[in-house]
């Protein structure tokens, strides 16, 4: 059992401790949020709902494309979900704290469907994305994980900071950021995949990207560009438990 001594000095070290992870900080953080909004406003951000387009570029031809209808929604403080709707399928992924799951349903038949569980590894790099769209950079060191600087590069003529994000070793986020005005340029996963982000809409004081372009590499080699455009970004909506936990398992 822990003392009443032991939890006082315990309580009395967090801010200390919290203070001493602020002040560790990469100074382009600050910059990086100020150039996305006032910091009162982006630690009261509790969710974020996207609604758009996505569309997946053929890696054999980019001429050739899919398009779906997209819906994704982060509320803190670990939940996320994303409605892909095809013209022949739903595709929903979902992040409940600790559980997640996704479901296939067949549009024209409510019989025809498939759900699984995600595993460990999945949940993990779903929490992190839900971090990283929640706290703007920051909240990182506190949930364990590690920032790194790394140096300066130059990537589309821009001087950039060069910031390794890193929730594990196999769940890594690098990001370059303008040195000039914390714009964010590029981000990179540790599989290799490009994260741009394009335009820009601000809602409720927060400035948000108008798309994104991600670009990945198949087992083949080739390269994959999923474009989403979000046409619609809602601030702080409540969402309730349900709308994540897994469903029953019927047709729905």
């Amino acid at each position: 059992m822990i003392s009443s001594f032991a939890r006082r000095i315990a309580f009395c070290a967090a801010p200390f401790a919290l203070a001493a992870a602020l002040h560790a900080e990469p100074a382009i953080i600050a910059k990086a949020r100020a150039f996305l909004g006032a910091e009162a406003t982006l630690d009261g951000v509790k969710s974020v709902h996207y609604v758009g387009t996505l569309v997946t570029a053929d890696p054999a031809d980019a001429s050739k494309q899919t398009r779906a209808a997209v819906e994704i929604v982060f509320q803190k403080p670990g939940q996320q979900r994303i409605n892909i709707t095809y013209d022949k399928a739903t595709e929903q992924t979902a992040l409940d704290s600790y559980d997640a799951w996704q479901r296939q349903q067949d549009s024209s038949d409510a019989n025809k469907w498939r759900q699984t569980l995600l595993s460990a590894d999945q949940i993990k790099r779903l929490r992190a994305n839900t971090l990283e769209n929640l706290t703007f950079f920051r909240g990182l060191v506190r949930q364990g994980g590690k920032i790194e600087e790394q140096g300066t590069a130059t990537i589309d003529g821009i001087t950039c900071q060069k910031i390794a994000f890193i929730h594990a070793p196999n769940i890594v986020f690098t990001r370059y950021f303008d040195v000039a005005t914390g714009r964010l340029v590029l981000t990179e996963t540790e599989a290799g995949g490009a994260i741009r982000e394009q335009g820009e809409t601000v809602v409720s004081g927060v400035r948000f990207p108008k798309t994104i372009v991600t670009v990945t590499k198949t087992p083949t080699g080739q390269s994959q560009t999923v474009t989403i455009t979000f046409d619609k970004i809602t601030v702080n909506e409540t969402f309730p438990a349900a709308f994540f936990a897994v469903p029953a398992l019927s047709a729905r």
